[in-house]
């Protein structure tokens, strides 16, 4: 959110509570601030005319107050709502709005659960590991909903499992990936688990892993091929440098 502007000066006598987390916020610069960094968790509970009546009242937006109201009346989404108080505000500048867009409309129908998965990838993309790991296991310690995909809860497994090896915590990645593969069945779950266990077994328990599974064996080739590959470009990348670096000595040894 390094796009925050502040641009009002207005502070409420009298905070408005989100309920939810029960969080108090006392300028419109911490409303927006809570609504995007929580774009994944809003829901129905934020639409409000209590909400309504503390920008009217307390910080002086009557316009604002307005505009939410007449959404309320006819109504409007949640998406509508939350885009109008962030478009008033002015705080967030245009490349912002349109990726606060952009994500609220992809959550519009997700469910909440799913809203929570979406939040937790997210994160994971960006590098936020531990923030990651953290929304995952809250995901699979809350009851179970029996109304998303049956695989489902196997992706939430994998995204540990990602996570995990991003903090080079091999044993706990592999033990992820493993419970992934066995709700989804996905073959591509295999080759992350067998780089997470090769990383943290011994050899001897490496290879006695192999032998269990004819699949394994086939995977494992695959890895190894693809290190060749990878060895060699490096390899042929390096040789370029070095003929380029020796030219370039020759050149001025010649001058």
């Amino acid at each position: 959110m390094g796009s925050l502007v502040l641009c009002h000066d207005k502070h409420a006598a009298h905070p408005y509570e989100i309920t939810r987390i029960h969080c108090k916020i006392f300028t419109i610069e911490e409303l927006c601030y809570y609504l995007c960094n929580n774009l994944y968790l809003i829901d129905y509970t934020i639409m409000n005319e209590q909400l309504c009546a503390w920008l009217d009242e307390e910080l002086g937006m009557h316009d604002l107050a307005g505009m939410l109201r007449d959404v309320i009346r006819m109504h409007g989404t949640v998406e509508k709502f939350v885009l109008t108080i962030l478009k008033y505000s002015k705080i967030y500048r245009d490349p912002e709005m349109i990726r606060i867009q952009n994500v609220l409309e992809r959550l519009k129908n997700q469910k909440d659960i799913e809203r929570q998965k979406y939040k937790a990838d997210n994160l994971l993309e960006s590098g936020e590991i531990e923030e990651a790991i953290l929304v995952y296991q809250a995901i699979l310690n809350q009851e179970k909903d029996e109304t998303v995909d049956a695989k489902f809860y196997g992706r939430i497994y994998a995204g540990l499992g990602a996570a995990y090896g991003k903090q080079f915590l091999y044993q706990e990645s592999a033990k992820m990936y493993d419970r992934a593969y066995q709700i989804c069945e996905d073959r591509a779950l295999l080759k992350p688990y067998l780089y997470a266990s090769y990383k943290y077994m011994s050899l001897e328990e490496y290879h006695i892993l192999l032998t269990k599974h004819d699949e394994y064996v086939e995977i494992n080739a695959q890895m190894r091929q693809e290190m060749e590959d990878i060895k060699e470009n490096l390899q042929l990348e390096l040789n370029d440098v070095m003929l380029e670096k020796w030219k370039r000595q020759y050149r001025r040894s010649h001058i």
